[in-house]
């Protein structure tokens, strides 16, 4: 199926490793221009030279912090002045959950919920109020905001609020903005293979005594699938919904766990 995005233009924030890396990977290979914007340059300028390589398309690579206003409109700024317009915001720009123990009530901290909150949550809707003025101009648009299924599950206080936060976010933009012919929509990745998955599991195997294959098996069995979801298998999602083919789904959450297990959403 054509997804139609040959010549679309996209910024991806958190772009430089992991899903976002997958995300603008899998764009540029559609056929997309890209900016992706990440808080550290040198890991993202390789991750834009690479990509270009790949697939042949200009990704321009953006310093930005979406925890601080200013610079989010000066990332903007930038993606449409190297672009020339801005027809998709994947908004994946945050602190990496998932990866440890969280901390318990009695060690959640301040500072810990209000930096968590101002770049996930509050950074996702500083970049929807700076591109969707360029996106109204021209009638069309698309927004992705990347959550996660603690939204949908206990055990990791702050992340379900700030996935929960989001999800309510984008109901909300899209209600405001689908008259003008943006879709905002949330995606929900679980336990993501990454660039980071193999040193996870290897000090896992380590602190146990086991093999790294005993470890990925046993991650493997939280979901339906049986499988550790991959990031490019989320990319694929974002590309469908990053696309005019996607009109139908608008203010939604997907789901992209490999299936959350004895749990039924509806």
């Amino acid at each position: 199926m054509d997804l139609e995005l040959q010549g679309k233009t996209a910024i991806v924030t958190g772009g430089s490793r992991g899903i976002g890396k997958a995300i603008a990977r899998e764009l540029a290979r559609e056929g997309v221009d890209i900016a992706i914007a990440a808080r550290g340059f040198e890991v993202l300028d390789a991750a834009a030279r690479e990509l270009a390589q790949e697939s042949g398309r200009r990704v321009v690579p953006i310093q930005a912090d979406t925890g601080d206003r200013a610079a989010v409109r000066r990332m903007v700024n930038q993606a449409e002045e190297a672009l020339g317009r801005i027809d998709i915001l994947v908004n994946n720009a945050a602190r990496p959950g998932g990866q440890g123990a969280p901390p318990s009530l009695d060690e959640i901290s301040d500072d810990m919920f209000w930096e968590d909150m101002n770049v996930k949550v509050l950074g996702y809707l500083r970049c929807a109020q700076a591109v969707t003025p360029h996106m109204k101009e021209r009638g069309w648009g698309r927004i992705i905001n990347i959550s996660g299924l603690a939204a949908r599950s206990t055990g990791a206080t702050i992340g379900s609020m700030r996935n929960v936060a989001v999800a309510a976010m984008c109901k909300n933009l899209a209600d405001e903005l689908g008259p003008h012919g943006i879709n905002v929509t949330v995606v929900h990745p679980g336990l993501t293979r990454t660039e980071a998955t193999p040193g996870v599991i290897a000090a896992r195997a380590r602190s146990e005594g086991v093999a790294p294959e005993a470890i990925e098996a046993r991650m493997a069995q939280g979901n339906s699938a049986r499988r550790i979801i991959d990031a490019r298998d989320i990319a694929y999602v974002v590309a469908f919904l990053a696309s005019p083919r996607s009109v139908a789904i608008n203010g939604d959450a997907v789901a992209a766990g490999g299936g959350a297990v004895n749990a039924i959403h509806y």
